[in-house]
């Protein structure tokens, strides 16, 4: 057999499995919609208005919010440069709220305030809040967003333009929070006991090696992740589920790149630390981290319990 007659079998069995495939993927489809369409023996007794109501307060499906997901994963990807560069920055600017409004608590109650720690991650939370309502680009969403259109359809392009997205928006939220480290160390904006409470928060931070951070930068991926799964579905709820997630990694000492960039970047700022130094031995192992938990844990498991179902 020569070689046209092998590229020739090879592309008969690749048409053929893609309508196999296609074949398999109308029949799940039919069957859930004649599930959709088949009553309850409840809702028999309903009236049509009541049905209704039913339909609108069921939950949404895992393969609902995967698609809704993966739509927005595929319009991210298609961003213009310019436009991904400045929400980026907006990002790193906003996502340092969070450990400005930790600092003001610290300042407040006292670092000998017993329940401190439980109180000041509240903080932590305002700076995601800010920026997930205003619909900024934060690296670590991204890390389940723009995943599932490669699982989806892994082409060159999308592995491309994939690593485009991750590479502009990094740097942009390094660059928005190294800008507001720099503010507040140097603006003189905060309060002396403010910033003084800020870097007590950024050597703490500090203090942990990079196998630590690596390690705790996992969960938090994960939980960023989820944040990202459980919105649409949140009903009204957005605010509370930021908070519950993003306080759950500052109470349990997790780490987050961006967040923690800017604590990393005042102890640069402050001379305390060299920027080299931060990037290696700091930053770089979070990123790893975050990468792992929310990509190859949380994007993964979510592609998984759908996959059969497309």
């Amino acid at each position: 057999m020569n070689d046209g007659d092998t590229d020739q079998n090879t592309s008969l069995e690749k048409q053929a499995r893609e309508v196999w495939d296609e074949q398999e993927s109308r029949a799940r489809l039919e069957d859930r919609e004649s599930r959709e369409q088949t009553l309850t023996s409840s809702e028999k007794a309903l009236t049509p208005k009541e049905r209704d109501t039913v339909a609108e307060h069921g939950k949404l499906s895992s393969l609902t919010l995967y698609s809704i997901i993966l739509r927005e994963g595929e319009e991210e990807l298609q961003r213009p440069v310019i436009s991904l560069w400045w929400s980026g920055v907006a990002a790193g600017i906003g996502i340092s709220t969070s450990v400005l409004v930790e600092g003001i608590i610290r300042a407040n109650l006292g670092s000998d305030h017993p329940y401190l720690t439980l109180i000041e991650s509240l903080g932590y939370s305002f700076g995601f809040v800010l920026v997930i309502l205003c619909r900024l680009q934060l690296f670590t969403e991204n890390t389940i967003t723009v995943v599932l259109p490669i699982l989806a359809q892994p082409t060159r392009n999308r592995f491309y333009c994939t690593a485009r997205l991750w590479g502009i928006v990094l740097v942009a939220n390094l660059c928005g929070t190294f800008i507001t480290a720099a503010i507040g160390v140097h603006g003189g904006i905060f309060p002396v006991d403010t910033l003084a409470a800020i870097l007590e928060i950024s050597h703490h931070l500090a203090t942990l090696t990079p196998a630590e951070t690596f390690l705790r930068g996992i969960p938090s991926g994960f939980f960023i992740a989820a944040i990202v799964w459980m919105l649409p579905s949140a009903k009204r709820s957005e605010v509370l589920v930021i908070v519950m997630f993003t306080w759950l990694i500052a109470a349990g000492n997790f780490t987050h790149v961006i967040a923690g960039s800017n604590e990393i970047f005042t102890l640069v700022l402050t001379g305390e630390m060299n920027i080299l130094t931060a990037l290696i031995y700091h930053i770089s192992p979070v990123l790893i981290g975050n990468i792992l938990g929310g990509t190859g844990l949380f994007a993964m498991l979510t592609y998984g319990q759908v996959h059969e179902e497309m």
